[in-house]
Parts: C-alpha cells; structure tokens; sequence
C-alpha cells in the first residue's frame, strides 16, 4: 500500500520542536519515543515520509504518516505508548484491598500457624479465603506499592522470647542465645511498614 500524499505536518510551535529536539537526542528515553521524535523532526525539516522512516528506524512511510496524522490531531501526546497497551492487571482494586486488610490484621497462632507475617503465611491465609491462586510474589508486589518492605531480620518484633505455661501461670522466658544465633544468619522474612 503506498503511502498518501496528502499527508502533511503542521507547523510546529517552539515548544514542540524544542521537546522533539530533546527526545530525539535522549539516551534515558524509550526507544520508541525516541524513534517519533525522530521521525516527526525528519518530517519537519522537509524530508519525504519515506526517508524519515528510513531515518528513524520505521518499516515504511506509510507507518510515518500515520505517525504525521496523530500529531496534527493530539500533538505531543502521540510521541507516549497509547492508553490499554500492555498486560491488564489480574487482581483488582478489590483484591488490593483485601490484601492490605489482611496484612493488617493480627495473625490468630491457631488459625494461622504464625505469630508474624510473612509472604508464604499471607499467601496461605489469603488462598484459604477469597483469593485461592495468589501467589507470594504478587502479595510482595502489593505491599511494596502500599509502603511495605519485607525485612530480613526481626527487629520489628521480640526475638528470644516466649510464653510458657506454668504451674504459677504464663511467664515470659527468654533466650539467651538469642542475639548469637542471629548474628550467623538464623534469619525470618517478615512483612513490616516502611517509615
């Protein structure tokens, strides 16, 4: 299919042509942006649809000069990917929701098995429930949007410590080794609020 003749840039205002001049020289830039800006400054300076394809790395003109019709329309906006590219989110803002919720809560020792959160606890606890395929990495991403950070250590909560039932009650014991064992490595994962 050849590519249309009539098809013409309009002028170009000083704002637009500083930016285009910017992308088309930025290395911090996607390529494909950079690939528009090229083509769109090509057009402008008089070139034919099909070398400033050739010039900005297109297949064709004709893809140029759909580039060219998009610009005289919406300006610089055509130069970004279009709005419902890409892969759609699998879980809502619903689940989202749920998730936050769920990090939030206490963990029940004998519903959940944990005193403490982790990635591989939220998962079970939320599988149970209303969301059975969620997986650990998909939780991990949520929380780290939402101002998370799973932590390495457990400074967040009383390490060494324990409840122990005894002929006088509960008593609090501790560790003494505690502090030891943490220092060679004997680590949780935990999910805590970043501040």
């Amino acid at each position: 299919m050849g590519v249309p003749a009539q098809t013409h840039l309009r002028a170009l205002t000083v704002q637009e042509e500083r930016t285009l001049r910017r992308l088309s020289t930025a290395t911090s830039e996607r390529v494909d942006t950079v690939r528009r800006a090229k083509a769109l400054l090509s057009v402008a300076a008089g070139q034919s649809l099909t070398q400033a394809a050739r010039g900005a790395g297109f297949a064709s003109g004709e893809a140029v000069s759909r580039l060219v019709e998009r610009f005289n329309e919406r300006g610089l906006q055509v130069l970004r990917i279009a709005a419902g590219r890409g892969r759609k989110p699998t879980y809502g803002s619903q689940a989202r929701t749920r998730i936050l919720q769920e990090v939030q809560r206490e963990p029940d020792r004998q519903d959940d098995r944990t005193a403490t959160w982790s990635l591989k606890m939220l998962e079970k606890a939320l599988r149970k429930d209303e969301l059975p395929c969620i997986g650990a990495t998909t939780i991990g991403r949520v929380l780290h949007e939402a101002g998370y950070s799973v932590q390495q250590s457990r400074t967040w909560c009383p390490t060494g410590t324990a409840q122990r039932q005894r002929k006088a009650g509960v008593v609090t014991v501790q560790d003494p080794y505690a502090e030891e064992k943490n220092r060679q490595g004997r680590r949780c994962v935990g999910v805590s609020m970043v501040e």
